[in-house]
């Protein structure tokens, strides 16, 4: 049940605080700070290395890609958070837990997503048969973030938004790859 005063709160607010009550359960605070630290970036490292073991010379063009995807992406949501320092939701409102350690100090947008969804635009791209791992990996990562008390869903949503963009960009760049081939 919602106290009064929660119900006073923005709708984003809401969502936050709701979503991020969820880490209170050590089971649902372990999945998402492990999905979290893979969204690091170890697991997309490890896709990388496994592209070019199992299919070689197309997957080091398809690693490649990926990088260079994710070069950008950090120059872009770095200064983002630059220019907008948005703060993080756990600083914005004490009932909020951030329950892993943040790796920056502000929100806007949120770099794992934007990083997991133009990654995995990018990998599908190339490797349409990794979807079912890819998605729900995504899904969770974005997902992590807010629970984790990292970031609002709207940052979520942006970084979305931006990861798409930037990985139509990454595919339209590269003559042969695309999502609708």
């Amino acid at each position: 049940m919602r106290s009064p005063s929660e119900l006073s709160l923005p709708r984003e607010a809401r969502v936050c605080l709701l979503a991020n009550r969820r880490g209170r359960r050590s089971d649902v605070r372990r999945f998402f700070a492990v999905v979290s630290r893979l969204g690091d970036g170890v697991f997309w490292y490890a896709l990388m290395g496994a592209l070019i073991v199992f299919d070689g010379w197309h997957g080091l063009a398809a690693a490649a890609h990926l990088a260079a995807t994710g070069a950008i992406a950090l120059v872009l949501y770095k200064g983002l958070k630059r220019w907008t320092r948005r703060p993080r939701p756990f600083a914005s409102d004490v009932r909020i837990q951030a329950w892993v350690a943040p790796l920056d100090e502000f929100s806007f947008p949120s770099g794992h997503t934007l990083h997991a969804v133009a990654f995995t635009v990018v990998a599908l791209a190339h490797y349409p048969a990794l979807a079912p791992l890819l998605l729900p990996f995504t899904a969770c990562v974005a997902t992590s973030r807010v629970v984790l008390g990292l970031h609002y869903p709207s940052d979520v949503l942006a970084a979305t938004v931006i990861g798409v963009g930037l990985a139509a960009l990454a595919l339209w760049v590269v003559p042969g790859v695309s999502l609708f081939v």
